[in-house]
């Protein structure tokens, strides 16, 4: 495993709920990241967030960890999740209520609710 993929594995396994996007979790800088910052903010989710901005090789190595070619991506308890299509999916559909009990992560149900009645 490569430098790079082992600080990942790190960030991944250390953290419930992390969310690799460009900019921060306070300051998305594209589209999608701030649809998945802004959903897991509204849900008052705890999350990790890692700037892909900041870090070329950390930007790459995501895409190569996951072998998933776009960013964002989410990860719960150390396994992909998603990015900005699937989690979007997952919100209004309930799979990703779901999945935050299942692993044990605190949310705000009210606040899934309303992101769904705003979506219905």
């Amino acid at each position: 495993m490569t430098d790079i993929a082992s600080e990942i594995k790190k960030i991944v396994t250390d953290h419930d709920v992390v969310l690799f996007l460009k900019g921060t979790k306070d300051a998305p800088q594209c589209g999608f990241s701030s649809r998945v910052a802004g959903v897991l903010n509204f849900m008052q989710v705890e999350f990790a967030d890692v700037n892909v901005l900041a870090n070329e090789d950390v930007r790459q190595g995501i895409k190569d960890y996951s072998d998933w070619p776009t960013i964002p991506q989410l990860y719960v308890n150390g396994e992909f999740v998603g990015g900005c299509d699937i989690i979007t999916e997952m919100t209004i559909s309930g799979e990703l209520d779901q999945l935050f009990e299942k692993e044990g992560v605190s949310f705000n149900k009210e606040a899934a609710d309303k992101i769904r009645e705003a979506n219905g």
